[in-house]
């Protein structure tokens, strides 16, 4: 029987590969923006001199929104076309990435980043689903999403990389202009190559639900990021009560909808529930242990932006490659083995980069230890994706999306504010206790702030002690490295244990 249906299903033809690879290309500058100002921090922090708030600010907003319209822009997408939603949100990235290279001060900044994150929302729900309904035949599906998941990584990836050979030549700005061609490459093919799809029995788009979704979202991950700065106080716990609360009205009210903005039936099939938590949970532990690791490359080993560039090439590499040979894996080797055991074998790599932290290996360890993670645990994120995308109708492929990507986007913010915290609060409580006495009160300001004040800090002082507070300095960052790569490393393992726990009872993904 399923054989004769697989028989049914019609294969893929050549428009649909060419739109693939078109659809890649604003992945991979989604993604790109969430690493891309990694290596320009010290330039960032040297022109603009953002405080440790606001720089924390500019890094996860992006994120942040991103998170917050994803789900609107998903069933937006279901409603008005998924080409048409992919095509606006390309003017207005484009638009922003001038914005924010041009920026003039912090806060100019951080409001680019914010309208990146809105415009970047229409980008993944929208090219998800375009996928869904590309290609119906499943191993096709696996084939296309572990594609469209390469394109993420390597955006990612390349950030850094592309921003390291930016900053040999050009200002920290220059890092936001490599969006533009893109654009407006994707504007002139798109409308030829890529097909259209919309739910021809749409209702009118539930404003309000909009709202209240962005709302809970925002709300709670604001307020999470005052308890995670400050500590509890009264301001933190009220936004993610409110945030809560928010969100119990909007599911709520979904249920009483006829054409609701999330189909809550979604989330009564536990392996779309489940493949929620593993996604968002991966991409969590990613995002905040590689938050530290240019920052490391350039202001402790003292790599310049390129090199340092260079040296997150393993990382592309692990996850490329690793992505390429999920299909065909995925076909042999039961999800519930590739999982776990990928994820067990990732947490190796974390591990092996606390150490290179510790002081126990140099760049070769390194290379070794982002490869292993990235590698073994890539085919995480293409079943996971197959299982959410492929558990919804094709005419709420978009909504589908949205949920999926809110919750990466929703773990990428999370770590960063979460482990930027933890790696705040030991880098000032170690760096506090061991200043080099006599230091002027600017400069120390300066220090503690950041590792990046702390450079520039030691530029200004006699070499003797300009060189005792950049050792405390960098010694104070390291223990924060290696510490939230402890965290990532049992974190892994236990996400390895519910994805044996979720996916052991079957040996498809698909079903």
């Amino acid at each position: 029987m399923g054989e004769s249906i697989l028989a049914a299903t019609p294969k893929a033809g050549r428009r649909e590969w060419i739109g693939l690879a078109v659809i890649a290309l604003p992945c991979l500058l989604y993604s790109m923006d969430l690493t891309v100002l990694h290596l320009a921090v010290p330039r960032l922090t040297e022109a603009l001199a953002p405080s440790s708030v606001q720089l924390l600010w500019i890094i996860d907003i992006y994120g942040f929104l991103l998170a917050g319209s994803l789900i609107t822009m998903g069933t937006l997408g279901d409603r008005i076309g998924r080409r048409r939603l992919l095509m606006i949100g390309a003017v207005f990235f484009g638009a922003a990435s001038i914005f924010a290279a041009f920026s003039r001060s912090a806060g100019m900044l951080i409001v680019a980043r914010a309208l990146l994150g809105i415009a970047g929302a229409t980008i993944a729900p929208s090219t998800l689903s375009l996928i869904r309904n590309m290609f119906l035949d499943a191993r096709e599906r696996t084939t296309a999403i572990s594609i469209w998941i390469i394109a993420f990584s390597v955006g990612g990836a390349i950030g850094p990389l592309l921003g390291g050979a930016i900053l040999e030549y050009f200002w920290w700005g220059a890092v936001f202009l490599i969006s533009v061609p893109v654009m407006i490459l994707l504007l002139a093919v798109g409308p030829f190559l890529l097909p259209e799809y919309r739910d021809p029995n749409a209702g009118k788009p539930d404003v309000l639900s909009a709202v209240l979704a962005s709302a809970a979202v925002l709300s709670i991950i604001y307020g999470l990021k005052l308890i995670a700065q400050d500590g509890v106080s009264v301001a933190g716990a009220f936004s993610v009560v409110a945030g809560v609360a928010i969100g119990m009205v909007f599911v709520r009210r979904q249920k009483h909808l006829a054409d609701p903005l999330i189909d809550l039936r979604l989330f009564a099939i536990p392996r779309f529930r489940a493949s929620l938590v593993l996604y968002g949970g991966a991409i969590l532990l990613l995002f905040g242990a590689f938050l530290f690791l240019p920052q490391y490359l350039q202001l402790v080993l003292g790599l310049s932006p390129l090199r340092g560039g260079v040296w997150t090439l393993p990382w592309a590499v692990g996850f490329v490659l690793g992505s390429l040979l999920t299909p065909a894996l995925a076909r042999r080797i039961r999800p519930a083995v590739l999982m776990s055991g990928g994820l067990a074998v990732a947490a190796v790599g974390y591990f092996l980069l606390a150490a290179v932290g510790a002081g126990m290996g140099g760049l070769g360890l390194f290379a070794v230890a982002t490869f292993v993670l990235t590698f073994f645990g890539s085919p995480l994120f293409t079943l996971t994706n197959d299982v959410i995308i492929g558990s919804a109708p094709p005419e709420r492929a978009g909504a589908a999306s949205g949920i999926s990507e809110t919750c990466a986007e929703l773990g990428g913010a999370l770590g960063i504010a979460f482990y930027g915290s933890i790696g705040v609060a030991i880098y000032r409580g170690v760096l506090g206790g061991a200043m080099p006495a006599g230091l002027p009160p600017n400069l120390t300001q300066a220090a503690i702030a950041t590792l990046g004040g702390a450079v520039v800090a030691a530029q200004q002082l006699p070499a003797d002690t300009g060189a005792a507070l950049l050792d405390t300095a960098r010694d104070a960052f390291v223990r924060g490295l290696v510490l939230c790569q402890i965290i990532s490393g049992i974190g892994t393992l236990a996400l390895a244990v519910f994805a044996w726990a979720t996916f052991r009872r079957g040996g498809d993904v698909q079903a």
